[in-house]
């Protein structure tokens, strides 16, 4: 904008005192303080969400006398602990399989529909040599259709059987076992990959 432009003229700026105005800092809640209130404190229960305003000195005394269950009956503070101990949301109590329903059906087969929790697989956690076998290994070997028991030749005869069953030049060309055979194929390199054929 030019100096000698008519609207230069027309420009008017408030005065200093009025453009900043300070913003006055809340005092310390604190009965007979002055200094400024910079620290949130609660206010207790059922006041959830509002708080006081104290100073440093004030807020730390505040903290140290506060007590979230005063005047709260015994049975009421053992309750609320142990609702906070899932967050304060409902729980359901979990089936037991073994329980027999009116329809003769393990009470949780219904709800227990990948069969997560079932303890009636019997499958051994340790190959020959005394070590364990890893998540990995006994997924490889499930994908087999082996247990952990299984030697280097099982596995060997069990992949070569697989990979005649579902290869699509052995079977006419079919290919809708493709990703079985991909399956087994990724689980014998595995098993292979750990010194296990």
């Amino acid at each position: 904008m030019k100096l000698t432009s008519k609207y230069f003229d027309s420009i008017r700026v408030k005065p200093e005192d009025d453009r900043t105005k300070t913003q006055e800092e809340p005092s310390c809640n604190w009965r007979g303080c002055e200094k400024a209130g910079d620290f949130p404190a609660p206010k207790g229960r059922e006041k959830e969400g509002e708080y006081y305003l104290f100073c440093q000195e004030h807020v730390r005394d505040y903290n140290k006398k506060y007590n979230y269950f005063v005047g709260m009956p015994a049975d009421d503070i053992v309750d609320y602990q142990k609702s906070a101990s899932t967050g304060h949301r409902p729980t359901w109590a979990m089936k037991d399989k073994n329980k027999k329903g009116k329809s003769g059906k393990a009470a949780g087969s219904e709800t227990d529909a990948h069969h997560l929790f079932d303890d009636d697989i019997e499958e051994p956690t340790q190959v020959k040599g005394g070590r364990r076998l890893r998540n990995l290994e006994r997924k490889s070997l499930g994908e087999l259709g082996l247990g952990a028991s299984a030697t280097k030749e099982d596995i060997k005869t069990r992949y070569k059987e697989l990979v005649k069953r579902h290869h699509p030049d052995l079977n006419g060309g079919d290919r809708t076992s493709e990703d079985k055979l991909r399956d087994v194929i990724v689980a014998y390199n595995y098993l292979k990959k750990v010194g296990m054929v």
